[in-house]
C-alpha cells in the first residue's frame, strides 16, 4: 500500500507540495498541490495542502501590503506639514488593511510567525487610525 503512495504521480506531487509548504514556499506548494488534486480528486493530501497555501498566501500578502503601506505613511509622517488630505490617506489605508485583517483566518497549521506579523500590522494600523481621528 505504501509503494502506492510513494509512485502515484499524484501523491508524489503531494508529498513535493507538503516539502515546499513546510519550507515556506507558499506559491509553489500551492501550484503542486493543485496539480496532484487533477490528477486525483480524491486525494485528500493535495486538497489540504491547496487550501493551507492559499491561507497562508493571504497572510503572505497581507503583511507584503502592510509594509508597503508603512512605507507610504512613514513617508507622509515625516513631511513638517501634514495637510487633511494626507491624513484622509492614511485613515483610508488603515481602514483598507484593518478590514483586511478581519478577513483573514488561520488554521491550525497556519505559520504562527505569519499570524504573528499579521497581528502586528493590524495593531499598528489600528493604532494609526485611532491616531488619525482624533
Amino acid at each position: 500500500m505504501a509503494l502506492y503512495f510513494y509512485f502515484n504521480p499524484s501523491y508524489q506531487k503531494s508529498l513535493q507540495a507538503k516539502y515546499y509548504y513546510e519550507m515556506g514556499d507558499y506559491d509553489e506548494a500551492y501550484a503542486d498541490a493543485k496539480e496532484a488534486f487533477e490528477l486525483d480528486l480524491y486525494n485528500r493530501m493535495a486538497a489540504t495542502i491547496m487550501a493551507q497555501s492559499k491561507t497562508s498566501l493571504k497572510y503572505v500578502n497581507y503583511i507584503k501590503d502592510a509594509k508597503e503601506y508603512m512605507k507610504q505613511i512613514d513617508e507622509i509622517v515625516s513631511k513638517d506639514d501634514i495637510k487633511e488630505a494626507d491624513k484622509a490617506k492614511i485613515r483610508l489605508i488603515c481602514e483598507i488593511m484593518n478590514s483586511a485583517y478581519v478577513k483573514l483566518a488561520p488554521s491550525v497549521i497556519t505559520d504562527k510567525e505569519l499570524v504573528e506579523n499579521a497581528a502586528y500590522y493590524h495593531a499598528g494600523f489600528e493604532q494609526l487610525l485611532e491616531k488619525v481621528n482624533r
